[in-house]
């Protein structure tokens, strides 16, 4: 079986870096995200593209947004050099998902459906050790002793963007700009929708078992 070029779709709180992990582990393929593309190549010469900044390191650090030709770059880098992949955080826009038709051939595309209050419980109620950076969630990943971390014993706190307001924003953003990209590619023969609010065993079960079937095509 050859190993595939699989691209996740979702809203945050759908679960994608989950089951992203699952698609590592079982095809082989590498995790290719956004945050760690552009990390990965914060010195990165963008000289030639005229812009504000000569790196992607330079809108980094000035807690700007990276230019979508500086993100399409970085993100075709990475594709090109990875045999097979799972994309995650990318296409974030309908312009976006134009570039990406030209930089490779997708054999899956997958959208994790789920609701926007079961989106704002999961979000609301992460938690994360103020140390060390473990997560936890306050109904589906209880550490042993409340606000504790197993881990090292710090403190769980919520974060700023994980408040009611900040998720509902963030989910607003979303529905603005990257479910346009879902509906997309809704009508490719590639296109698979998975109910994400099963268990994360059977969304696992359907994501599997989706991408095995576009393989074998």
């Amino acid at each position: 079986m050859r190993t595939p070029k699989i691209l996740l779709l979702g809203p945050p709180g759908a679960g994608k870096g989950t089951q992203s992990s699952n698609l590592v582990e079982t095809f082989g393929v590498e995790h290719v995200t956004t945050g760690d593309a552009l990390r990965s190549n914060k010195e990165m010469d963008i000289s030639d593209l005229g812009l504000a900044y000569d790196t992607p390191g330079e809108y980094m650090d000035r807690g700007e947004l990276v230019p979508d030709e500086v993100v399409n770059a970085i993100v075709e880098e990475a594709l090109t050099s990875a045999d097979g992949f799972v994309l995650d955080g990318y296409p974030r826009n309908l312009e976006q998902a134009e570039e990406l038709e030209s930089m490779t051939d997708l054999d899956v595309i997958v959208s994790l459906s789920v609701g926007e209050e079961e989106l704002v419980d999961r979000l609301t109620g992460r938690r994360v050790c103020a140390e060390c950076g473990e997560n936890y969630h306050v109904e589906f990943d209880k550490p042993e002793e409340a606000g504790v971390c197993d881990e090292c014993g710090g403190e769980l706190i919520q974060r700023e963007d994980d408040t009611e307001e900040a998720v509902r924003n963030r989910l607003e953003v979303f529905a603005e700009n990257t479910q346009p990209v879902i509906e997309y590619y809704s009508d490719r023969d590639a296109f698979v929708e998975i109910n994400g609010e099963q268990s994360l065993d059977a969304v696992w079960a359907d994501l599997e078992a989706a991408v095995e079937d576009e393989l074998k095509r």
